[in-house]
């Protein structure tokens, strides 16, 4: 591929960030928006010197021009945007959470896999500087025993819920709820390092009358080894990701979603680590992904893909069993 020519959909702060990253990046331009407001899509457009609004999706994907189409809607969305993106020709980049259920999942890749493009979840952490250093101190602190995680985030959108409202990230009709959103880091950050755990269970707190929720604590079984990921959007607290070996522990600053700072620290001593001298997290993601798409790397691709697949069933079985359920289930 010459060049990633973007066709966006969605026009929220995900976006903008993105996008912000997109203009300081080779290889990668924004083509064309897509956007039901005509104005949304103009101002979007206009900033980020896009050319080409379109008012459907159809029209969207009907532009030769748009060789990959990002995807930033509500979550619930994802799957059918996604899939007839694939079945447009389109390379397809789509925020996390990928889908709601795991056979989604394996559909959609399938497609990719058979009309060879390239199927990415828009998940930033496995793209930092940060998470390679992370995989490489592991073997360092000798047989893993307990790993800790919090991820507190007080969202301005639970305001509007216990005011009444509905907003989309609290709401079941657009696959809301913390575990979709928040702990979606913990759990993706722990797949990617250790694997499918053995038995998963989520404990949430649901907000009354709305079927989400709104915080909850995730725990997962491996063979010799406990989890604890704790997720919130109605609190604010201490974010850290914590891994304790029998050598030695690795603590990582401020959680798993930009994995800011690492300490490594065994009876010997301690060492800090930061590869990361730019704080925003989305510059690593395009700066990292950009040459995949280039580069027409399916084999990272596939990589990334089973990843996301497991994070998808372990979810989906989790939040199943805690009693949330999304339309389609």
């Amino acid at each position: 591929m010459e060049q990633v020519r973007l066709g966006t959909v969605g026009s929220g702060v995900i976006v903008h960030s993105v996008l912000d990253n997109v203009m300081k990046t080779d290889g990668i331009v924004l083509e064309a928006v897509f956007s039901r407001s005509a104005e949304k899509g103009e101002a979007l457009a206009k900033q980020y010197s896009a050319t080409k609004v379109y008012d459907t999706f159809e029209a969207l994907l009907a532009d030769d021009a748009v060789n990959t189409v990002y995807i930033a809607t509500p979550n619930l969305l994802h799957y059918e945007q996604t899939k007839k993106a694939l079945q447009a020709g389109k390379h397809v980049i789509c925020e996390k959470p990928f889908v709601t259920r795991v056979n989604q999942a394996e559909e959609l890749f399938a497609i990719a896999e058979e009309k060879n493009l390239m199927l990415v979840e828009a998940a930033p952490t496995s793209f930092l500087p940060n998470y390679q250093i992370l995989k490489e101190l592991l073997p360092k602190i000798g047989r893993i025993r307990l790993v800790m995680g919090n991820y507190s985030q007080y969202s301005s959108r639970y305001d509007e819920l216990k005011e009444g409202k509905l907003p989309n990230i609290f709401n079941a009709e657009f696959a809301g709820g913390c575990l979709m959103d928040i702990n979606f880091y913990n759990v993706y950050l722990c797949i990617a390092l250790f694997g499918v755990p053995a038995f998963a269970k989520y404990s949430p707190n649901l907000y009354e009358g709305s079927g989400v929720d709104t915080s909850g604590i995730v725990s997962l079984s491996y063979d010799d080894m406990q989890v604890t990921l704790c997720g919130a959007k109605d609190t604010f607290g201490v974010n850290f990701f914590q891994i304790e070996g029998e050598k030695g522990y690795i603590y990582v600053e401020n959680g798993p979603n930009g994995l800011q700072q690492i300490r490594f620290v065994t009876k010997e001593g301690s060492e800090t680590f930061n590869e990361q001298d730019n704080d925003d997290r989305w510059f690593y993601e395009v700066q990292n992904l950009t040459p995949v798409l280039l580069q027409e790397d399916m084999q990272a691709v596939k990589e990334r893909a089973k990843i996301t697949t497991e994070c998808v069933r372990v979810i989906e079985s989790m939040r199943r069993d805690a009693g949330i359920t999304f339309p389609g289930d």
